[in-house]
C-alpha cells in the first residue's frame, strides 16, 4: 500500500501566529479584573441589556441581512442602508476585506504596531503583508505611501490605532487616500472612533460615502459594550459590500445580537456617557503617570479607551505586568507585536485607574 500522508496546511496559513486576547487570569488561574481588552468599563446599555433578554426565539435563524440594525445604523450615521454590510465583529469584516480584494502574489500594507489581525486576515488569503515604518508609534503616511507597489491590493488603518492609541486626523487621512492608486482598498478600521471628540472625527465616513475604493468599519465591542455578542458594521461603495455581502455568513449576527446593537444605536446618551468617562478618567490617569516620567515611564497619546505606556528607564514593561497582576489586574504586555518595553492599558473606573497609578509609583520610585 502507498505511504499514507496527513492532510497539509498551505503555507500561508501555516506562518500565521494566532490571534492572542488580553489575559483574564494570572499565571496561576486566579481571576483578574481585566483591563487587557479594551472593554467599557460601564458595560452596557441597559436597553440593550432588555432587549438582549428579551430574546426567546433560538429555534429560527437570525435576519441574514440584519436589516432593522442596518436601517437604524443608517438613520443615525446618514447611510444608505443598503451601503452596510454587518458582521461576526468588525474582525470578520477586516478579514473579509482581505480575502475579496487581495490572494497568492498580492501584497497587503499596514503601519507597524497595527492591530494584529491584518496580518492574519493578509496570510489567510495568501496575500503578503507589508508593514510599514511608523512615527513615534503612530501612521506615518508618507511611509506608508511608499511601501505600496504595483502589487497592492489593500491597505489597513486603525484610527485610533490599535495597540498604540495614536490617530490620524482628518487632513492626513484624506492626504493617504489621495496616494492610492484607484484599485487599491484603504480599510479604515474605526473600532474605537467613537471615543473621539465628534469634533475631531476623520472623515472616514464622508470618504466612504463617495470614494470608490474605501472601506470603514465600526464595532459594538467597545464604546457599546457588547463585546460578547460579536457584531460589527461596514460601509463603503455598492461594489465594495457586495463583495462582502458574497462571502460573509449567512447568518452572522445572532437575534440577541440584532435586538441588543439595535437598542444600542438608540441610547446614544449611553455613548456620550461612555465617551465622558474615558476622556476624565483617561486625562487623570495619563498625567498620573507622565508625573513618573523621571522614572523612565511615558505614555503614547491616546485617543482611545486605553494608553500605551512605554518603559525606558530601570522598570521593565513585564515586571511591571507581573506586579499588577499581583495586585489583581490583567493589562496587556506586547512583545509579540514588537513591543516588549510597553503595557497596553485599558481605562477602566476611577477606583481602578487610582489602583494601577499608585502600583505604578510605587513600583517607579522602588526600581
Amino acid at each position: 500500500m502507498p505511504e499514507s500522508k496527513a492532510p497539509q496546511m498551505k503555507p500561508w496559513i501555516a506562518a500565521i501566529h494566532a490571534y492572542v486576547p488580553g489575559k483574564s487570569k494570572s499565571a496561576d488561574g486566579k481571576p483578574l479584573i481585566k483591563l487587557s481588552a479594551n472593554e467599557n468599563p460601564l458595560g452596557t446599555s441597559p436597553s440593550a441589556q432588555e432587549a438582549r433578554a428579551a430574546v426567546k426565539d433560538t429555534a429560527t435563524y437570525p435576519d441574514p441581512d440584519s436589516t432593522e440594525l442596518r436601517q437604524a445604523l443608517g438613520r443615525l450615521h446618514n447611510i444608505d442602508p443598503a451601503r452596510i454590510v454587518c458582521g461576526t465583529g468588525s474582525d470578520e469584516l477586516l478579514n473579509l476585506a482581505a480575502q475579496a480584494f487581495a490572494g497568492p502574489g498580492d501584497e497587503v500594507a499596514y503601519v507597524r504596531y497595527g492591530f494584529s489581525v491584518y496580518d492574519i486576515a493578509a496570510r489567510r488569503c495568501g496575500a503578503e503583508p507589508v508593514v510599514a515604518p511608523d512615527k513615534d508609534f503612530g501612521t506615518d503616511v508618507d511611509a506608508l505611501l511608499g511601501c505600496v507597489t504595483a502589487k497592492t491590493r489593500v491597505v489597513f488603518l486603525a484610527n485610533p490605532n490599535n495597540p498604540t492609541g495614536t490617530f490620524l486626523p482628518r487632513g492626513e487621512l484624506e492626504r493617504l487616500h489621495a496616494g492610492l492608486p484607484s484599485d487599491v482598498l484603504l480599510v479604515v478600521d474605526r473600532a474605537y472612533a467613537e471615543y473621539v471628540d465628534p469634533a475631531d472625527d476623520d472623515g472616514a465616513l464622508e470618504l466612504a460615502a463617495r470614494a470608490g475604493n474605501v472601506l470603514v468599519t465600526h464595532t459594538f465591542s467597545k464604546i457599546y459594550g457588547l463585546a460578547g455578542e460579536r457584531i460589527g458594521w461596514g460601509t463603503g461603495a455598492a461594489p465594495i459590500v457586495d463583495a462582502l455581502n458574497r462571502i460573509r455568513g449567512p447568518f452572522n449576527v445572532t437575534i440577541s445580537g440584532q435586538a441588543a446593537a439595535l437598542a444600542a444605536v438608540g441610547d446614544q446618551a449611553f455613548v456620550k456617557a461612555s465617551r465622558e468617562h474615558n476622556l476624565a478618567e483617561r486625562t487623570r490617569f495619563v498625567a498620573a503617570v507622565e508625573a513618573l516620567g523621571n522614572h523612565g515611564l511615558r505614555v503614547v497619546p491616546s485617543q482611545a479607551n486605553f494608553v500605551l505606556i512605554l518603559f525606558e528607564g530601570e522598570l521593565t514593561a513585564e515586571v511591571a505586568q507581573e506586579t499588577i497582576a499581583k495586585k489583581g489586574y490583567a493589562v496587556r504586555w506586547l512583545p509579540g507585536q514588537g513591543l516588549p518595553q510597553a503595557l497596553r492599558i485599558t481605562i477602566g473606573t476611577k477606583d481602578q485607574m487610582d489602583d494601577i497609578a499608585q502600583a505604578l509609583r510605587a513600583m517607579a520610585e522602588e526600581a
